[in-house]
């Protein structure tokens, strides 16, 4: 399953015939390591929440750390959260190098103070958490449910979110960096 885990770019995709669009969320996080997907469980499941792991899952694997990607439903009727983990080690160290790269680089245009503590942040991640959904099929209970992951991450692994076409998010769900696309007619 590895294999299938794509680049995760922020910026526009170029149209394809029968491509999907999806919405990307990220924490940047500064703990060594990432929590294994038990403990995320045990933490939606105390938000009410009732996640649904795939059925093949090792029930061994809930305890790994060095997890990279795993499927996550809310709704039996609707896609799961594709969730995905890559560090500044290992296989996906590339993938991680990217991201990382490109929010920097996105950030550069920005002067002021939030957009400082955010660099600080992205430069200091040792690991990104990404979420992947499906906008065209997700309710409100998808995006809570996608909430209560990003709030996970960044309580417990010093992470800041960022969400695609909205920008970066203060612990307390304010946006304090607009990285949405300027519409100008």
């Amino acid at each position: 399953m590895g294999k299938q885990l794509p680049i995760l770019p922020s910026a526009a995709q170029p149209a394809e015939a029968g491509a999907e669009n999806f919405l990307y969320s990220r924490v940047f996080c500064q703990k060594d390591n990432s929590p294994p997907l038990r403990l995320l469980l045990e933490f939606l499941k105390s938000r009410e929440q009732s996640p649904i792991t795939p059925p093949n899952l090792d029930e061994a694997a809930l305890d790994e750390w060095a997890w990279v990607q795993v499927t996550l439903g809310y709704d039996k009727a609707k896609k799961p959260i594709h969730v995905f983990c890559v560090r500044d080690r290992g296989t996906y160290q590339d993938v991680f190098e990217q991201e990382k790269t490109q929010f920097l680089d996105l950030l550069k245009a920005y002067d002021d103070i939030e957009a400082s503590l955010v660099t600080e942040y992205v430069n200091r991640a040792r690991f990104i958490l990404t979420t992947r959904i499906d906008p065209t099929d997700i309710t409100d209970e998808g995006y809570d449910f996608n909430g209560w992951i990003l709030e996970f991450y960044q309580e417990h692994c010093n992470g800041i979110v960022q969400v695609d076409g909205k920008g970066f998010y203060s612990p307390k769900g304010d946006l304090i960096v607009d990285l949405s696309p300027n519409v100008e007619e």
